[in-house]
Parts: structure tokens; sequence; C-alpha cells
């Protein structure tokens, strides 16, 4: 039963660590300043593919968040 709650406590230290680095790669919803003076430069191409790589960060980060809660419950009901 020890060795379960070790392996259950790396996992959820491994999707911490991802969870944090996803949430990390998106980017702001607002663009500031910097979007108000240079907003024109982006071509509709790369407005596409921010937008998809966006959105599979986005639906990364409610799995891993999901995925996290659960192993949070699950280490909390065996300790």
């Amino acid at each position: 039963m020890e060795a379960f709650k070790v392996v259950l406590t790396v996992i959820e230290v491994l999707a911490a660590l991802f969870l944090i680095a996803v949430v990390l790669l998106q980017t702001g919803k607002s663009a500031g300043v910097a979007g108000a003076v240079g907003g024109g430069m982006d071509s509709f191409l790369s407005k596409n593919k921010a937008k998809s790589w966006d959105a599979k960060l986005a639906r990364c980060t409610k799995w891993v968040a999901i995925v996290f809660m659960v192993l949070t419950l699950v280490l909390v009901m065996v300790l």
C-alpha cells in the first residue's frame, strides 16, 4: 500500500509540473500596449495558427487539471 501512495504522489507531482508548464505556455487574452502598437503586423495565417495552438493548450489544461484534482482526491482518501 505504501508503494501505491508513493507512485500516486510522483504522478501527482509530474501532473502539477505539467499543468504549470501548460498554463505558462498559453498566451494572454489581452495583448496590452504591444498588441495595440504592433497588432496590425500579424498575418491571417499566424493568427489562425496561434488560435489553434492556444485551443490545444486550453484543452490540455482542462484535462491535466481534471487528472490533478482526481489524483489529489484519491491521495486524500488513501492517506
